[in-house]
């Protein structure tokens, strides 16, 4: 193999499966089919161990949690699980002492009283090795996802996994095998599926409002292009460097993650192929040349590389015969947006522009009085009670202590999680999947099933709070003072 093909197969991670390619673009049928064959098949280089999906990990009547990575998402969810009860802060771990000391001062005053790792590559390991605690709470740079979480989970520890996007299939892979064999779970935080309109929808769609589900899309719409050319938003430029690893969807759960739990994606169906296409880049490396002239030693490094295009648009078709449409632009003047749009053979919906609006007719949409008659017929129950509070607390609009609230809950009483390993392995395959796609002239390409095909017996997941020990938190305005939840 021609070492331009081997390089790009190490990019985008399709190497690791064992696929062997022709010509680097325009496949023969035959080279197509065998390369899908390859992906497909990669479940089998090791066997199930055990099915994580639905399973109920003993119970944990405090859930203690070393942070990994304090930037941007992890120091904001220091103080936010601090309004949790039940809960004790173990450990502080980043590089950078700024950043741990930022994080400590953020629970100054409570009952925590973190040990912390800082100054040294590696400290999360040791962090990892401790056994006072229980979940590792994983938000550093999307590359250190996967080794940071194997290694929690072969020493013992539930992770909890922000979102971001997988570096390759094998890595997928990884982290499948580590939680299977270890019985512990990789629970995947992806917080838009606890927005209130997501929540109210996923509900209606579990009702039947919208009958069969039919087509669903979202995307990733946020123009934040100018905090990646930036040193203090994003350490070392992490980011940046994400965008030079190949055109495709560089972050897909957010939009992907809330119409997967609609349509029932691994317990009931599966992704089974998609294709990816990106136009061109017309505004990164314009950028790039305004930062290099500020700061030439930070910015030449990048100087002869390619960005991936503004937008990148893919369709998946599930095993169903259902299909999603998903968008990627994090570098164009639009309002933001994560489209989260349901259509069924009954119904449909669509949440941006906001306010999400409901129709059942191909002529108009619901009118504010009967959007409010759903809301009061849909909202869960999860939202009844704890969304004013959420809203409060914060973290993007409520969602955020939502979702840190609920799989807290779902530890200490021995619950499954709402979004497990197969589910965080599925939705940032994603993104390599879609890089080989764009870069091979949008050719279809197969989706693992990371389940090993028990996505036909897994069953559908709920958001229910029916039991009798709600985990308690703590009121805004009186942090000492505890909300009891059981009534």
């Amino acid at each position: 193999m021609a070492k331009s093909r081997r390089d790009f197969l190490k990019l985008t991670g399709l190497l690791g499966t064992g696929v062997a390619l022709g010509p680097f673009n325009g496949f023969s049928r035959q080279e197509h089919k065998i390369l899908n064959e390859r992906v497909r098949s990669s479940a089998g280089r090791a066997p199930a161990k055990f099915n994580m999906c639905g399973y109920r990990a003993p119970k944990l009547d405090t859930v203690r949690i070393g942070f990994v990575g304090l930037g941007n998402r992890g120091a904001a969810a220091v103080p936010r699980i601090n309004f949790i009860d039940k809960v004790s802060i173990a450990g502080l771990c980043d590089i950078r002492p700024e950043r741990v000391a930022l994080a400590e001062q953020s629970i100054k005053g409570s009952s925590h009283h973190p040990a912390i790792y800082s100054g040294k590559e590696n400290g999360w390991m040791e962090l990892c090795e401790r056994d006072d605690i229980d979940v590792i709470y994983i938000a550093t740079p999307w590359n250190l996802h996967v080794p940071v979480a194997t290694y929690a989970m072969k020493h013992g520890k539930h992770v909890a996994l922000e979102v971001g996007n997988a570096e390759s299939i094998d890595e997928c892979w990884e982290l499948v095998n580590a939680s299977e064999n270890n019985k512990r779970h990789c629970i995947f935080l992806e917080n838009c599926c606890y927005d209130f309109f997501e929540l109210l929808t996923w509900n209606m769609a579990r009702q039947g409002f919208f009958g069969e589900i039919i087509h669903c899309e979202g995307a990733y719409i946020h123009n934040n292009v100018e905090s990646l050319f930036d040193e203090e938003a994003r350490y070392k430029l992490w980011r940046l460097k994400e965008n030079i690893k190949g055109s495709g969807n560089l972050y897909p759960t957010h939009g992907l993650g809330p119409v997967s739990k609609i349509m029932n994606i691994n317990r009931g169906d599966h992704f089974d192929h998609m294709v990816s296409m990106s136009g061109n880049d017309f505004t990164m490396k314009g950028l790039e040349a305004k930062s290099y002239k500020k700061d030439p030693a930070v910015f030449k490094k990048f100087l002869d590389d390619k960005f991936r295009g503004n937008m990148n648009t893919s369709v998946i078709r599930t095993g169903k015969g259902k299909t999603i449409m998903l968008q990627h632009d994090v570098s164009s003047l639009r309002v933001y947006s994560r489209i989260h749009m349901v259509s069924g053979t009954k119904g449909s919906a669509l949440k941006y522009p906001l306010p999400g609006r409901v129709s059942t007719s191909h002529e108009d949409w619901f009118t504010d009085a009967q959007m409010k008659e759903l809301e009061d017929t849909y909202t869960l129950p999860i939202v009844r009670r704890l969304g004013e509070m959420a809203q409060q607390i914060g973290g993007h609009g409520g969602m955020d202590f939502l979702m840190d609230w609920r799989w807290v809950d779902c530890l200490r009483n021995g619950l499954p999680i709402d979004h497990d390993v197969y589910d965080a392995a599925l939705w940032t395959s994603i993104g390599p999947l879609s890089k080989w796609s764009v870069a091979n002239k949008s050719a279809s390409i197969d989706v693992p099933d990371f389940t090993r095909g028990r996505w036909q017996t897994n069953a559908p997941g709920d958001y229910s709070i029916d039991h009798g020990n709600l985990t308690p938190v703590k009121k805004v305005t009186a942090a000492a003072n505890q909300m009891d939840l059981t009534h």
